[in-house]
């Protein structure tokens, strides 16, 4: 056999490999689920059952559902960032490589607290309004529990 079709075949079966590993995950992991709005996708994995417990007992649940508070609110934005988390979340409980409680990232931090600033602008500029100048204030740091009861 010559090396240049050996190499194809090679080529040819890794990508196949990792297309059925990859088609197979997709749909052990109910991936179709996380292109929809419904909040129930986000306890296709286990761990995050506590904050959709706490989400539905909390007020937001009639005004907000996931994707309202942890993802951008524009088309590639939100899409991005479902991918990324989508990716770092499964291979996260994949190898057992997480930390419980399980803790917010910096960069989902930063969306979540720009979602609380976008829906209530309003009181956001009445209370930074005296401290112009000064550091921002985190609305999560005291509203921690708002979304989803801790």
């Amino acid at each position: 056999m010559k090396p240049s079709v050996a190499r194809s075949l090679i080529l040819g079966a890794a990508i196949g490999l990792a297309a059925g590993i990859g088609g197979f995950t997709f749909v052990y992991a109910k991936g179709a689920s996380y292109f929809t709005k419904d909040p129930a996708a986000c306890v296709n994995c286990h761990i995050m059952q506590d904050q959709y417990d706490g989400w539905i007992r909390s007020s937001h649940r009639l005004v907000a559902a996931c994707n309202d508070c942890h993802t951008p609110p524009s088309f590639l934005g939100k899409y991005a960032t479902k991918a990324a988390n989508g990716f770092w979340h499964s291979y996260a409980f994949t190898t057992g490589w997480f930390q419980e409680p399980i803790q917010i990232t910096k960069r989902n931090r930063a969306v979540t607290e720009s979602a609380c600033r976008h829906c209530h602008q309003d009181i956001v500029r009445a209370i930074d309004g005296p401290h112009r100048g000064g550091e921002a204030i985190s609305c999560l740091q005291c509203h921690r529990s708002v979304g989803h009861l801790h």
